[in-house]
């Protein structure tokens, strides 16, 4: 079993900065990409923020155009966490965050398989 289990979501001003966390544990053998996908009400889920795996500090990022230059992505392989933080926070940036992993279970196995988060609500208002 996988858990991914995110905090730090919350109600923020306008102009506000958020940070997000994402842990994921149990019968894990590797994490690869992780990152950060929201959907707001009467919208379809969409991409924020992706990072890939890497031994070093250079970790390939993806980043939505509509929070570049606002959010940034970043990771601790060794807690095998995600972090996003938010600043200069917009109302349009209200949504459910969700967390997603590709994460292999199986050490006899390459592949490796998305999981999610439950989900935190942010909410941007004044």
């Amino acid at each position: 079993q996988v858990q991914l289990v995110e905090s730090g979501g919350g109600l923020m001003q306008p102009g506000g900065s958020l940070r997000l966390s994402c842990a994921a544990s149990g019968s894990i053998v590797s994490v690869a990409a992780m990152g950060w996908y929201r959907q707001a009400p009467g919208k379809e889920r969409e991409l924020v923020a992706m990072i890939t795996r890497a031994a070093d500090t250079n970790s390939a990022t993806n980043i939505a155009e509509s929070v570049k230059g606002r959010f940034t992505i970043s990771r601790d392989n060794a807690k095998n966490t995600v972090y996003m933080q938010m600043n200069s926070l917009k109302p349009e940036d209200t949504a459910v965050y969700y967390c997603n992993a590709a994460i292999r279970t199986r050490s006899d196995s390459p592949y490796a398989y998305s999981y999610w988060g439950q989900g935190t609500q942010v909410s941007v208002s004044s």
